[in-house]
Formats: C-alpha cells, sequence, structure tokens
C-alpha cells in the first residue's frame, strides 16, 4: 500500500508543478482559442493541460517501475503499449486543441491509439454473462477492446464542459477501481490484478494534480489532449482486469457474482451520463439533420446551468451522481453489505435532492426580495409625492 501511495503522489506532484509550465507554454504557442457561443467561460483560457497530465503518467510509472513490489508488473509489455498510445493520444489532442481537426481525423486517431493499446496486449478475452462466460475470438475481442476505449474516450471529452468536470468524475472513478482492485487483487490473491490497481491510482493523482489548477474558476484546462488521455487510461484499466480476470475465482469470492460484473459495469455507471449526454447529442443533431459531430449548447451541463445552479454547484451535482454509483458499486460487490450501500445511497441522494431543489429556493427568495424592494420604492415615492404637494 505504500508503494502506491507514493506512485500516487508523485502523479499528483509532477501533474501539478508542470501544469504552470504547460499553462505559459501554450499561452506562447497560441493555445488559448476565443470564447465560443456554447462556452460557459467568459474569458478566453489556455488549452493543453493534458500534456503536464501525461508528464505526470509516465513519472509516475517510471518511478513504480523501480519500486520493489511493483516492477513485477512490468514484466508484461501492456505498460510500453499504455505510454505509446497516450503519447499518441496527447499529440492528437495537442493537433486539435492548437489547430482544431475533423472529426473522422481525431477518430482516426483515437483508434490508432486503440489499435497501440490492444497490440501491446490491453485487450478483452472473456466477457462475463449471467450464468456463463463468453470466451472471445481474437478478432472479436479485438473489435469490442478498440470500441470500448474509442466509446470511453469520447465520453469523458464529452463530461469536460465545465471547471473541473471531467478530472472530478474521472478521479472518482479511479479512486473506486482502486478501492475495488485492492481488496480483490491483494487481499484475495490475485497477484496479476496490482497492475490495473496501479494504473488506477496513478489515473487518481493525475487527475488531483491538475483538479487543483482547473477548479471553478480554472486558470488552465485540460482541452482534447487531457480529456482523451483521461479515457484512454480508464478504458485501458478496465478491459485489462476484465480481460484477465479469473472468474471462478471471482464467484467462489462473492456468491452474488456482482464482482466479476463490476469491471464492466463500473465504468459504464460512473459515466453514465456523459455516455447518455453523448447519446442524446449524436440523437439530436442527426434528428436535426446535422452532423452529430456538430457542436450545440444543450449538453446535461448547460442544462444545469439553466436550471439556476451555479457553475460550482452543477459540477458538485456531476461529482454525486459519480460517487453514488461508483462507491455503492464497489461497496456491494466486495463488501455484500446492501444494507451499508442503501445508508450511504439514501445520505448520499438527499444531498442530490438538496442541490436539485436549491435553485427553485433561492429563485423564491429573489423574488420575494425584488418584490419587497419594489414596495419599498413605491411607498418612498408616495411618500415624496405627497410631501411635496402643498397645504
Amino acid at each position: 500500500m505504500r508503494e502506491y501511495a507514493l506512485t500516487f503522489v508523485i502523479a499528483v506532484a509532477v501533474t501539478y508543478l508542470l501544469t504552470p509550465f504547460v499553462r505559459r507554454a501554450a499561452v506562447i504557442f497560441g493555445a488559448v482559442p476565443p470564447v465560443r457561443d456554447r462556452d460557459v467561460h467568459t474569458e478566453p483560457i489556455p488549452r493543453l493541460g493534458g500534456i503536464a497530465m501525461y508528464g505526470g503518467f509516465v513519472a509516475a510509472m517510471l518511478i513504480a517501475r523501480g519500486l520493489p513490489h511493483l516492477q513485477d508488473v512490468f514484466l508484461y509489455d501492456t505498460w510500453r503499449g499504455l505510454i505509446l498510445a497516450g503519447g499518441l493520444i496527447t499529440v492528437v489532442g495537442v493537433i486539435d486543441d492548437r489547430w482544431g481537426m475533423d472529426a473522422i481525423s481525431k477518430l482516426a486517431g483515437q483508434i490508432a491509439a486503440a489499435g497501440i493499446l490492444v497490440w501491446q496486449g490491453v485487450q478483452l478475452l472473456w466477457l462475463p454473462l449471467p450464468g456463463m462466460t463468453l470466451v472471445l475470438s481474437p478478432v472479436l475481442g479485438t473489435i469490442l477492446s478498440v470500441f470500448l476505449i474509442v466509446a470511453t474516450i469520447n465520453a469523458v471529452n464529452f463530461a469536460d464542459g465545465l471547471d473541473g468536470l471531467a478530472a472530478g468524475v474521472v478521479a472518482i472513478s479511479a479512486f473506486a477501481f482502486f478501492g475495488y482492485y485492492y481488496v480483490v487483487a491483494v487481499d484475495k490473491g490475485f497477484d496479476r490484478q496490482s497492475y490495473p490497481a496501479m494504473i488506477a491510482i496513478i489515473l487518481a493523482g493525475l487527475c488531483v494534480g491538475f483538479l487543483l489548477h482547473n477548479y471553478h474558476p480554472a486558470r488552465v484546462f485540460m482541452g482534447d489532449t487531457g480529456s482523451m488521455l483521461l479515457g484512454l487510461l480508464l478504458a485501458s484499466i478496465t478491459i485489462t482486469v476484465t480481460g484477465q480476470f479469473d472468474a471462478n475465482a471471482a464467484r467462489e469470492f462473492n456468491a452474488v457474482g456482482l464482482v466479476v460484473f463490476l469491471p464492466v459495469l463500473l465504468p459504464l455507471l460512473v459515466l453514465a451520463l456523459p455516455l447518455a449526454d453523448m447519446t442524446l447529442a449524436v440523437v439530436r443533431r442527426t434528428m436535426a439533420g446535422k452532423s452529430p459531430f456538430a457542436p450545440d449548447k444543450k449538453h446535461l451541463h448547460h442544462r444545469l446551468l439553466e436550471l439556476g445552479h451555479s457553475h460550482a454547484r452543477a459540477v458538485l451535482l456531476m461529482y454525486l451522481w459519480a460517487a453514488i454509483i461508483a462507491f455503492a458499486s464497489v461497496s456491494l460487490s466486495v463488501f455484500n453489505a446492501p444494507f451499508m450501500v442503501l445508508t450511504v445511497t439514501v445520505l448520499v441522494g438527499a444531498c442530490a435532492v438538496g442541490l436539485i431543489t436549491l435553485p427553485r429556493f433561492r429563485r423564491r427568495q429573489a423574488m420575494r426580495r425584488a418584490q419587497a424592494e419594489r414596495g419599498s420604492a413605491n411607498a418612498a415615492l408616495t411618500k415624496d409625492h405627497n410631501s411635496e404637494r402643498p397645504s
């Protein structure tokens, strides 16, 4: 556990320290796009924050490679594939953040990065199904793996609409992944699972280190450079553990068997809102006769702001959703304590309801204050008018 903690601290520190330098470089490089109609910020903000994340990722990986216990993880070639794929997706993001890329070119870069991961062994070998295990052929496993990686990349990209939103949601997901993998892999003796646990804690560190600069009001954006990198790392964790997990051993560990399905379900659950937002956006734009990739101002975070939420409160709502789903699912899977999960879910759900109803309450208070002020103003005018009449 100490080595995981050290790796996390390295990821946080390097990302945090690199981000100001990347911000200055983005200004010099010209990666400060003007404010668009669909943006919620009012002043141009530098992008390319993903470069600092990639630097933190590589630094944490190199440190972990020299640690006594985690160095065994690097016996497999998947770590090289992750660095190569991460480097490629970062380059694609830099090009898009600086000069812009059409949707097809960007998708081609995402598929190429996913292909590198699959080539280096990050591939689904089987899928857990109720009552059975579906063994995948190499071709089908490759196709599904690439699809999952690209879908996760774009889901995180869609979530990057408010200050700190994407980094916070992915951090919550990564912490939940780490808790799940650490209990199952370390405590139950599944040694090969230390690889996804290590990547999960590094991913959490990248998000936390960058979030210190990116939370509202943001001083720098991660841009597509960062959002695509986070999606790539998140998908690699899911595929690695799902493709290598021993289904029979897992079912012996938990009679319900939820622990078997959680690697596939957890990213879908945590990113349920961004995934739904992405799906609805594609349907909405297609039905309107537009390109599925055409931007608009009807995303979920735009609607939360329209309801009256402040920028920070809208982000906290998304955090709550991710935390409720992620940690409740992990707790139910690992500890098999439905009452505990139900209690936590009810408490957090109550907080979520409070945040949802708060804008209405504040609007009513504002209306009452405005009416009171108008009444006072009218009374003052009437008094002045009466005082001016001749006696």
